[in-house]
C-alpha cells in the first residue's frame, strides 16, 4: 500500500488541478485519456517481463492544461527490439483510441458561431491534420466566417492529440525515440538530431515557446540505450505498427498550438511586424 501511495496522491492532486482549469467534464475526459496513455506502457512492459512503475501523474494548476501528463518509470532493461517496439507505441495507441472518441463526441456537442462572435477572451487552437480531419467528417465543411467553440471533452481530445504528438517526438527515450531506435537501431541518432534542429528552426520561425522543448531535447540528448538483444530485427508486422505511429506523430503535430500566443524568436529580436 505504501508504494501505491505516492501514485495515488499525484493522481488526486491532478484530478484536483485538470478541476481547476477545465471542470468535471475535462477532467473526467482529459484523465482518461492520459490513463489509457501510460496503461498502455505499462502492460506491455507487464507482458514482456519488463518491471515498471505505476503512471505518476503531474499536477499543475494552470492553463491551459492543468497538468504536465503523466510518465511510468521501467526498473529492468528492456530485452530486445520487439518489446522496445511494443512498450513505446502501446502508449501512443492506446491514448489515441480514446482521444478520437471524445474528439467526435464533444465536436457533436461543440457550438458553430460567427467568427464575430467569438467572445474576445477567446483562446485560439491551432489545428493538427488529425483534428481537422475529424472536424470536416463530423461538422461538414465550415466557411472561413465561422469558428467553433469547443466543448470541454473535444477540447480533451486536441489536448490529447497535443499530448500524443510530443510524446511521439522521435529523440532521446520518448516513445517516439524507442520506436525510431527499434526500427532503425544506432542510426537512430541521426533522426535524433534532424529531431533537434527541426525543434530550433520551429523556434526561429513559429513560436518561441518550443525554446522549452528544445532544452528538453538537448537534456535528452540523441543517445538511446540499447536493449540487451540489439541484433534481432523486427518482424514485418511490427515494422508496420512502427511506420503507423510515426505517422500519427505527424497527423498529430502542430507547430503553432496557441496561435494567439505565437511569436517565433526572430519577432523577438526584429520586432513582430
Amino acid at each position: 500500500m505504501r508504494s501505491v501511495f505516492p501514485h495515488l496522491l499525484l493522481f488526486f492532486l491532478t484530478v484536483a488541478s485538470t478541476l481547476f482549469v477545465g471542470g468535471v467534464i475535462y477532467s473526467a475526459s482529459l484523465l482518461s485519456i492520459l490513463l489509457a496513455h501510460e496503461m498502455g506502457h505499462y502492460l506491455a512492459s507487464r507482458y514482456h517481463g519488463v518491471k515498471a512503475t505505476l503512471p505518476y501523474f503531474i499536477p499543475f494548476p494552470l492553463p491551459p492544461f492543468g497538468t504536465l501528463g503523466a510518465v511510468i518509470r521501467t526498473k529492468s532493461p528492456i530485452p530486445h527490439r520487439r518489446a522496445l517496439l511494443d512498450i513505446g507505441a502501446a502508449g501512443p495507441l492506446s491514448g489515441l483510441c480514446v482521444a478520437i472518441p471524445a474528439i467526435v463526441v464533444g465536436l457533436l456537442h461543440s457550438q458553430v458561431v460567427d467568427v464575430s462572435q467569438l467572445p474576445k477572451e477567446t483562446i485560439r487552437l491551432g489545428n493538427p491534420p488529425l483534428f481537422a480531419f475529424i472536424q470536416r467528417l463530423t461538422l461538414g465543411e465550415l466557411p472561413s466566417s465561422k469558428d467553433v467553440i469547443l466543448h470541454p471533452i473535444a477540447y480533451a481530445g486536441w489536448v490529447g492529440l497535443f499530448v500524443t504528438a510530443l510524446n511521439l517526438l522521435p529523440a532521446g527515450q520518448l516513445d517516439g525515440g524507442h520506436i525510431v531506435y527499434s526500427l532503425f537501431g544506432r542510426y537512430s541518432r541521426i533522426i535524433f538530431r534532424m529531431t533537434i534542429l527541426t525543434a530550433i528552426l520551429i523556434c526561429l520561425i513559429y513560436n518561441f515557446g518550443w525554446l522549452l522543448l528544445v532544452v528538453l531535447l538537448l537534456f535528452i540528448g540523441y543517445r538511446h540505450p540499447p536493449p540487451l538483444d540489439d541484433f534481432t530485427p523486427l518482424d514485418g508486422k511490427r515494422r508496420f505498427v512502427g511506420a503507423i505511429t510515426l505517422a500519427i506523430f505527424f497527423l498529430s503535430f502542430t507547430p503553432v498550438p496557441f496561435p494567439s500566443w505565437a511569436m517565433g524568436l526572430k519577432d523577438i529580436l526584429w520586432g513582430a511586424r
